[in-house]
């Protein structure tokens, strides 16, 4: 009799493709954060060179570079961390209170018939339903939490394992940028080269986007290279305009 496991190819290519939705968000944003953070060295570096500032060299841009990039990777990393912390002990409060609201009386069990309203279910049928579905607090309160509260339940996520996925992200394509600088002089090629790494890599994070999501392919990649785009062009202005004063 053959055997029904998670070793089939389907199984296993669902639970990885929901191990990268589990992990997109931080995975983009610390990439995208990372590219920016470290282009708007480089970025700040060109156009300060570029109003005649004094000759900046490799060695200035890299110890610049990875220094910021470092310092903000694990900024990011704990703050993805704290806030995932901070997001599930806010949920389980607020859901322990809604606990002792239903085992109190206080009226949160006869929102259920409301709420199955809300969702489509007609008056008789919506009665029916929340005369179950109140036999058992703890659904009473995961509704509670979702439709009157608006609260996603966080209680299956990692915050230990998304703030790591945020600091290798921002490091790994963060890095990007700096590589031309690894081999070459600071001349005007050397910044061209980092600006076609890092809208390079800006792409390759929003192919990853799309592969996650499935939306557009197009969209995902276009939304990816414009922010992080505009926000090199901000920082390489910024530099331009600090060097004219």
């Amino acid at each position: 009799m053959p055997e029904t496991s998670t070793s089939s190819p389907e199984l296993r290519s669902g639970a990885r493709l929901s191990r990268a939705q589990e992990f997109l968000k931080p995975i983009v944003y610390g990439g995208n954060d990372g590219i920016v953070t470290t282009f708007a060295i480089v970025a700040g570096f060109a156009g300060a060179r570029a109003e005649g500032a004094a000759e900046l060299g490799v060695l200035a841009i890299l110890v610049f570079g990875f220094a910021n990039l470092f310092a903000d990777a694990v900024s990011m990393g704990l703050g993805e961390f704290l806030s995932g912390r901070s997001q599930r002990d806010l949920y389980n409060a607020q859901r322990a209170r809604a606990l002792r609201g239903i085992d109190g009386g206080d009226g949160t069990s006869d929102g259920v018939d409301a709420i199955l309203r809300e969702r489509g279910l007609s008056a008789g049928d919506a009665e029916q339903a929340a005369a179950i579905l109140k036999r058992s607090p703890d659904l009473v309160a995961d509704l509670h939490m979702t439709y009157r509260m608006n609260m996603a339940d966080p209680r299956s996520a990692r915050p230990a394992a998304a703030g790591l996925f945020t600091f290798l992200s921002f490091v790994i394509l963060g890095v990007v940028p700096l590589v031309p600088y690894f081999f070459l002089p600071t001349v005007e090629l050397t910044f061209w080269l980092s600006v076609a790494a890092t809208l390079a890599a800006l792409a390759a994070l929003g192919l990853l986007r799309w592969s996650a999501t499935g939306d557009g392919m197009v969209r995902a990649v276009a939304e990816t290279v414009l922010v992080g785009g505009f926000c090199a062009l901000v920082a390489y202005l910024v530099g331009a305009l600090v060097a004219a004063f």
